[in-house]
Order: structure tokens, then C-alpha cells, then sequence
């Protein structure tokens, strides 16, 4: 090619999602000599804000979508997004927004530019959502069930995300704790009620001995959050189950677990492809996970570490079947599901995937 491909990344925030880590490794794996990266974000808030910026690449604090209402102003507010797109000259958008907005879409074809988006999460308003399929110049879907949203989309790819695995790796310094002490769990989420947080709790609590210790990893100060702490008091738990809070690295709680549990409901807006469960995995951790969309595609292959969703008795059944295993059991579970992510999730695979999408659309 004569000329680099220039591409925008847009996203809301690079503070609420695993998919801001997502984007940073994909930008960071691109052949800069093919592609040359810009990011629009609707705001400069997080500490990974900060670890985005070492990148090196143009960021706008610019929001690329806008509100419908009132539809007496959208059409003017849609052409100022168009005007943004138009001056950097931008010859595709690649959107991350979680959302079924349209709007930065349309701002797109009207500045005549190549649009797609990844479809992060199992959400579904048909109306809109189908506007914005419409309007897409390619869709990405990251778990096998999503190419059921777009039937007649002729323009989309199912590509998994990636990870990179050497910065998730087990630890090898043989500390782990043998088998009999106690069992240490982790749960990584920001909480928001359809994490399912109550679930693990409950278990924990049916435990026919509580020689346990979980640590919740993640946002935990909104009301939802609260409301689990309150759970963990009533139920006598405080000393044995901790909120730590958001943490930018999360790879020293997850490397000292015997178990990651991710207890997400099946309802609301679902898991697309939860890369806190990926990370667990890569790093030889042994998981466990509602049986939902999402949580299955990656586990796919490991159905006796599914569970059902919002049963808290067969999760206790799961976890206790933990605290029965050897040492060895374990490190060889660990051992496949490491080795599941570097042939199934590998970041390299990613972004070579990506870098063939973004060269056909422009070809």
C-alpha cells in the first residue's frame, strides 16, 4: 500500500470494561507501518486512561455518539461528529461503544466514511441495534452466539479476543499453597447486579466447612455493591470474604487463587466474552463459571466447570469438589486451560485477524 490506513478507535471510557485492556493490546500489536491509529474517548477518567496515552497515539477526548433526544437538534449535533470525522480525514472508524447507538454512524456515512463495530456485550434493542447493523460497514462478533442477532449481515466476523499470554502466565516460583489449607477464591468485576455476586456469597455460606477466603476484585461502592457487603454482614462472612476495589493490575490476586469463580446471572445485559475469566486461565487458574452466553463460549471445551446460573447449591457442590482435589489435579487443570487460551484467545491471532478485516474493507 502507498499510503498507511487511518483509523479511529472510539470508546466511552477506558474506566468501566475489560475491553479498554483489549483495545490497548490491539493498537499496540498493529503494523504501524500499515495503520496509522487514533482513539476518540468520551472522557479522561481512570487510572488505565493514563496507560493508554504511553501508546504514543492521537487521543481526542471527543464523544463520537450523541443522545437522540431532543430530534429538534440530532441531525445538527450527528453533522458535528461528520465535521470531526471529515477533518482528520479518517479512512474507517472502528467503534467499541457497548451500546445500540447509531448515531456516530450515521455521522460516518454522511462524512463517507468506512464505519464497523465489535459488538461487546448480548444486550439487544432490535430497532435500534438493526439501525446500526444497517449502517455498519462490518460487524465484529466476539462469541458464536451473536451472528444469530444479524442474520442477513453478509459483513461480519466472529474474532474471539485476544490476550497476551506472556503477561499473563502462571507464577513460577512454586509458592502455591498445597491442598487442605485455605481455599483462596477470586472474583473479578466491576459489581453491577447482573454479576451475581449473591450466588458466590451464598455458596460460600452453604460450605459444609467455611475454611475459605474470597477476594472480590473490582468496583464495589454503588448501591449494588453496598448491597453485597450488607449480605456479607448478615451472614457472619466479613472476615473471610474482602472487597479490595478497582486495581489496575489484577495478576497478584489472581497468581496466590486456588479458584476464579464468575457467577454472572443469565439476564440483563449478559457477558459477551468475559476477559477476567481469560486472564484466570492464562494464568493456569482453575475456573468456574455460570453456564450463560459468553461464559460457555470461552469454557467451552470444559463443561464440568460450568455451573447453572443463580444456583447457589450446585455452586457450593462445584467449589467443594475444589478443596477434594490434589495438588496435582489442580496444575494439571490449570496447565490445560493455559494452554486452551494460547491456542484459542492468542493476541497474535487477534490482530492479525483485525489487520486482514481493516485490509479488505479498504482494499
Amino acid at each position: 500500500m502507498d499510503k498507511r490506513i487511518k483509523i479511529l478507535f472510539t470508546i466511552s471510557n477506558f474506566s468501566t470494561a475489560g475491553s479498554g485492556k483489549v483495545i490497548y493490546d490491539l493498537i499496540k500489536g498493529l503494523n504501524k507501518r500499515r495503520f496509522d491509529i487514533e482513539i476518540a474517548c468520551g472522557h479522561d477518567q481512570g487510572k488505565f486512561f493514563k496507560t493508554v496515552e504511553q501508546l504514543g497515539v492521537p487521543i481526542h477526548v471527543f464523544s463520537t455518539k450523541t443522545p437522540y433526544r431532543p430530534y429538534s437538534t440530532l441531525l445538527f449535533r450527528i453533522l458535528k461528529i461528520s465535521r470531526f470525522y471529515r477533518k482528520h480525514q479518517y479512512d474507517l472508524v472502528h467503534s467499541w461503544q457497548w451500546s445500540s447507538d447509531w448515531t456516530e454512524a450515521l455521522a460516518a456515512k454522511l462524512a463517507g466514511v468506512k464505519w464497523m463495530y465489535t459488538k461487546k456485550a448480548m444486550g439487544y434493542k432490535a430497532r435500534h441495534w438493526k439501525l446500526k447493523s444497517y449502517l455498519a460497514d462490518f460487524i465484529i462478533t466476539i462469541n458464536d452466539e451473536m451472528r444469530d442477532y444479524f442474520p442477513k449481515k453478509k459483513n461480519q466476523r466472529l474474532i474471539p479476543l485476544g490476550l497476551d499470554t506472556t503477561f499473563y502466565q502462571p507464577l513460577t516460583d512454586g509458592s502455591k499453597r498445597p491442598p487442605g489449607a485455605v481455599l483462596n477464591i477470586v472474583m473479578v468485576a466491576n459489581l453491577v447486579p447482573v454479576k451475581g455476586l449473591e450466588t458466590l456469597v451464598q455458596a460460600l455460606n452453604l460450605l459444609p466447612e467455611q475454611d475459605f477466603i474470597l477476594q472480590v476484585v473490582g468496583k464495589c461502592d454503588n448501591a449494588y455493591g453496598k448491597a453485597m457487603q450488607q449480605l456479607v454482614r448478615d451472614l457472619g462472612l466479613e472476615k473471610q470474604i474482602d472487597f479490595v476495589g478497582t486495581q489496575l493490575d489484577v495478576r497478584p490476586y489472581l497468581e496466590q487463587a486456588d479458584v476464579f469463580v464468575i457467577p454472572t446471572l443469565d439476564e440483563g445485559r449478559k457477558e459477551g466474552m468475559p476477559m477476567a475469566l481469560v486472564e484466570a486461565m492464562s494464568m493456569g487458574i482453575p475456573v468456574l463459571g455460570s453456564n450463560i452466553t459468553g461464559v460457555k463460549f470461552v469454557l467451552k471445551d470444559f463443561d464440568r466447570l460450568l455451573f447453572e446460573p443463580n444456583n447457589p447449591r450446585l455452586l457450593a457442590d462445584k467449589l467443594f469438589t475444589f478443596t477434594q482435589m490434589s495438588l496435582t489435579e489442580r496444575e494439571v487443570l490449570g496447565k490445560a486451560l493455559r494452554d486452551y487460551c494460547k491456542t484459542h484467545f492468542s493476541l497474535e491471532t487477534f490482530v492479525a485477524a483485525h489487520e486482514q478485516v481493516y485490509t479488505e474493507l479498504l482494499a
